[in-house]
């Protein structure tokens, strides 16, 4: 029989270099809250899990003083130096316990906008399925392509084939994490997200359309849009 079960893995061992503060990102606060916790917090009330693996930062000083330290659902390792190594050390964290066939779930800790809707139907859209895949969204920018250090471009993309990638990304246990560490030791620049190493590991993963106020807080004016999605989507 398949197992159904659902680990979250939410990476936190950044240290949010273009945020320009002396505080990581996910540390900066939404409605005198920690992005962390607001993210977490969204996540385990949408749903039912197996466990929640928090990779930090060795040096963390912060943790301590989240409300998410207390919560008895979520555990804690240490991170890498990279978010693939984070993700790679979540999943051996979990060796033993998630199944080969247990769904992983890794969304990033700097999304607190992801609604309760996109999940549940990531979930129920991937889980009859073996090759898993993530939330995104169609491109409806134009997009350019420039050479490199020129500022001239060089053509424009079919935005036809785009699509913005969000978080959660949901692959089996047993698939995600050779394909990480497989990944990571023949096209470690080339890996940016889970689906990447799926991908060059020769799986085809799928797209669930999500909204596009799951955003990303990178640069300090994101968590004023934070807020301002928070508010919309609380007041219904």
């Amino acid at each position: 029989m398949t197992s159904h079960r659902f680990w979250l893995v939410v990476p936190a061992a950044g240290i949010g270099q273009r945020m320009q503060s002396a505080v990581p990102k996910q540390y900066l606060t939404l409605a005198d809250r920690f992005v962390l916790d607001v993210t977490l917090s969204r996540l385990l009330a949408a749903s039912t899990w197996a466990g929640c693996v928090v990779p930090l930062h060795p040096d963390d000083q912060w943790w301590p003083r989240s409300e998410s330290a207390a919560d008895s659902r979520i555990e804690t390792c240490p991170g890498g130096a990279e978010r693939v190594d984070s993700v790679m050390a979540a999943l051996r964290y979990l060796e033993g316990r998630a199944g080969k066939d247990d769904w992983v779930l890794v969304h990033d800790v700097a999304r607190p906008c992801i609604h309760s809707d996109d999940l549940h139907r990531l979930r129920a859209e991937l889980a009859a399925g073996t090759t898993g895949g993530l939330l995104a969204a169609p491109v409806s920018d134009t997009i350019k392509q420039v050479v490199p250090g020129s500022g001239y471009i060089s053509g424009t993309a079919d935005r036809r084939q785009l699509w913005r990638a969000f978080t959660p990304q949901m692959f089996r246990y047993g698939d995600l994490l050779p394909a990480l560490e497989n990944g990571v030791g023949k096209y470690r620049g080339a890996i940016t997200d889970e689906s990447s190493a799926m991908e060059l590991a020769g799986w085809q993963p799928r797209v669930v359309p999500g909204r596009t106020d799951n955003i990303k807080i990178t640069v300090p004016e994101d968590l004023a849009l934070a807020e301002f999605i928070l508010a919309r989507q609380d007041a219904g």
